[in-house]
């Protein structure tokens, strides 16, 4: 029996970042993932906005940044185009296109060099509770064993069974989970290399189709659609998406992305007697742009930090670990509240009512751009909007 102040289940952004606060706050930590290599096979677009790396205090690093970008392109069912391009722009959840694969290993190293303990394939089998603890049982390499932790987080995605396991109802719901599906492309033909393109309407329905560019001739190309909306499979409308679009006509797929994304907010209750959830298993993503990155990771360092906390006031009670609950929502859950009301307005929109949209974006100068001004902008231009979304503003 290995024993440890926390266990951290999932060693995505979120899971790590956990880990790293719960070890800088001078508790044990052991950090688990089922996969060989932390952060493969990537499951996202890749965008962070710079604002939210500031926030948590990550500095750029040239090894997982791919491409600083400079705009975004909005496109309309029609092909009506809104450019948004300046030196001073803020994009809304992006600034920085990653390499997850390097990403998430640089961030699991953060929590390595903080204290944490990493175990790399190692699949969490299942759990149950002891006393004032919980036991999970772990494989690795064929061989099972039992790691015994005073907290556990449960940072294992949109699927998470950990949470399920200790009784929390943190399952999505079949209209909040969007299909994502992506290729990593080259010989992609964008009209400006440093602006990340978003499409809207039937080409995804429930989502988005987007390009976000790497560098050179490459590019992630992908979108999201909630399957109650289509007919279609995703990989049905990705075909259909890269076969249309001028840009990725003539390009060709290296990689090929798959997974859920949670974007129906974050649930009820994400806490219990000796455990935390972070991460998309906590809902912790913007519901409007799908981006889980630094959201995720505030949710881990808030659930890292009050862990810490916790284990110093040798208090693991779900009254104590309330506080993580408090926290993390003042920090981001109004914004995904708001998002995801706003989310489901665009949603009500047909082609047309997009068409006219972005026709009436062309004449509106935009000094800023964040998904907060775009909402804005959107308000002022449609008085349906003006009726769902006023008093969000």
């Amino acid at each position: 029996m290995i024993q440890t102040d926390v266990l951290v289940i999932g060693s995505g952004p979120a899971g790590s970042s956990a880990a790293k606060h719960a070890a800088l706050g001078g508790a044990d930590v052991i950090l688990i993932d089922k996969k060989s290599e932390i952060g493969a096979p990537k499951r996202c677009a890749e965008g962070v906005s710079k604002g939210g790396l500031e926030k948590l205090g990550i500095k750029p690093n040239p090894r997982w940044v791919t491409k600083e970008l400079d705009g975004v392109r909005l496109v309309s069912p029609n092909g009506t185009n809104v450019w948004l391009t300046s030196d001073e722009i803020e994009l809304p959840e992006a600034g920085y296109i990653l390499e997850r694969k390097v990403f998430d290993k640089h961030m699991a190293m953060d929590a390595a060099r903080a204290g944490a303990k990493i175990r790399v394939k190692t699949l969490a089998k299942e759990m149950e509770k002891d006393g004032n603890s919980y036991i999970v049982t772990c494989e690795h390499m064929g061989e099972l064993f039992k790691i015994q932790a005073k907290i556990v987080i449960a940072a294992d995605g949109p699927e998470s069974r950990v949470a399920r396991w200790a009784g929390l109802k943190t399952a999505t719901k079949a209209k909040n989970m969007e299909s994502g599906i992506q290729f990593e492309m080259c010989g992609v033909e964008m009209e400006k290399q440093d602006v990340i393109e978003f499409y809207f309407g039937s080409v995804a329905p429930g989502g988005y189709a987007w390009i976000f560019p790497k560098g050179d001739d490459i590019a992630n190309v992908g979108l999201a659609v909630i399957a109650p909306d289509t007919d279609k499979t995703a990989y049905d409308h990705l075909i259909e998406f890269v076969n249309n679009c001028p840009a990725t006509q003539n390009a060709q797929a290296v990689e090929l992305n798959i997974g859920g994304d949670p974007v129906g907010g974050m649930p009820k209750k994400i806490y219990a007697d000796n455990l935390l959830v972070v991460g998309d298993a906590a809902g912790q993503v913007n519901p409007l742009t799908g981006g889980g990155i630094i959201s995720g990771m505030t949710g881990g360092m808030h659930a890292g930090i009050v862990a810490g906390e916790a284990i110093a006031d040798e208090d693991y009670s779900e009254n104590r670990l309330r506080q993580y609950d408090t926290n993390v929502r003042e920090a981001i859950g109004a914004e995904i509240d708001k998002y995801l009301k706003v989310k489901d307005f665009a949603l009500s929109l047909s082609d047309k009512e997009l068409d006219s949209v972005a026709k009436a974006f062309q004449d509106i100068e935009f000094e800023k751009v964040s998904t907060t001004e775009l909402v804005k902008s959107l308000v002022k231009v449609s008085p349906k909007a003006f009726v769902k979304l006023g008093k969000l503003i």
